[in-house]
């Protein structure tokens, strides 16, 4: 029953202070969901698949999918990219699909750095099982659930379209970024009028380096600390956390503040990698979440070589 209630909240309240993105905590392997301007980053074209179950010992837990396309086109300078997203939380009773468009435009500084800007339009669609919803005049005093409810049901889908910013500076072993999602902040709310249900705009900071262990700037061998912070409305996320990669493993861990570490193992072999995460509560809901597993998986295909000068992000693949 509480999760029933707590999903006609978000049902009434949806986009109100409470409301969040889904998260991935692979971020270099969801690149475009994280940074627009990743698109095309890779030269070559890329298809990345990611799965996240967010703690599943909770009754109506948060599982979310996403898959990405992203190639570099010579012919626009720069990249364009695909990205679909389902998320569903309270076992489907509230369902986010979002399918996103990107062009990225890369720009040579001189020979050792690189600028890449990215734009994002996104078509929203929320959804809500009414029939999942269940409502005080619905009880019997003795056998529980029995009553149909005398409440109206409202329009039980809402569309609309949002649009995202991200630039990315890098130059080979060093890199960082910053982008702006929910620019306009649309409406989400299925109930109108619907005071404070504005799509809260998320900001996004990330910076990291690639240190080679022998030295040498093309060693695949290598550390990489990393940061990232987040700010959406009243939510601040900070992650720091460090990779080693020594091929074809790769490892991190991961300090987000207050919630949990993570900790990540994947492997990187020829033109795949995989990649599988495990969050650990150390929040207040340590005892009753069970943490929150991810998988990713993402290959890069072979392509023609490059025509123009073109200077690939370095960064974790995970």
């Amino acid at each position: 029953m509480c999760k029933r209630f707590l999903i006609i909240i978000l049902f009434f309240v949806a986009g109100s202070a409470f409301a969040q993105d889904p998260e991935f905590t692979q971020f270099y392997a969801n690149p475009l969901y994280l940074n627009p301007a990743f698109a095309g980053s890779a030269h070559c074209p890329r298809l990345n698949l990611n799965y996240r179950n967010q703690w599943p010992a909770l009754t109506g837990t948060f599982v979310t999918y996403s898959a990405s396309y992203d190639q570099h086109f010579d012919a626009i300078s720069g990249g364009l990219g695909l990205l679909v997203l389902n998320d569903k939380a309270g076992e489907g009773t509230l369902t986010t699909t979002d399918v996103s468009f990107i062009y990225s435009y890369q720009m040579n500084v001189n020979r050792e750095f690189s600028i890449r800007a990215g734009l994002q339009g996104t078509y929203k669609q929320k959804k809500v099982d009414w029939d999942k919803l269940t409502f005080g005049d619905m009880i019997d005093p003795r056998y529980g659930f029995i009553y149909p409810t005398s409440e109206i049901r409202p329009e039980t889908t809402k569309s609309f379209w949002d649009f995202s910013a991200g630039v990315l500076a890098y130059s080979s072993n060093i890199y960082g970024g910053f982008a702006v999602n929910h620019m306009t902040q649309p409406e989400e709310s299925f109930i109108h009028p619907a005071p404070g249900s504005k799509l809260p705009m998320k900001l996004t900071a990330h910076v990291g380096a690639l240190i080679p262990l022998s030295g040498r700037r093309n060693e695949e061998t290598y550390i990489s600390p990393n940061v990232l912070y987040q700010l959406q409305r009243d939510f601040q996320q900070l992650n720091i956390g460090i990779y080693v990669a020594k091929p074809p493993l790769v490892g991190g861990l991961w300090y987000r503040n207050k919630d949990s570490f993570i900790a990540l193992i994947g492997l990187q072999q020829g033109m795949f990698k995989f990649g599988y995460s495990y969050d650990l509560t150390v929040s207040k809901l340590a005892n009753a979440s069970a943490g929150s597993h991810e998988l990713s998986f993402s290959t890069v295909f072979p392509c023609h070589p490059r025509k123009k000068r073109f200077r690939a992000v370095k960064c974790p693949a995970f």
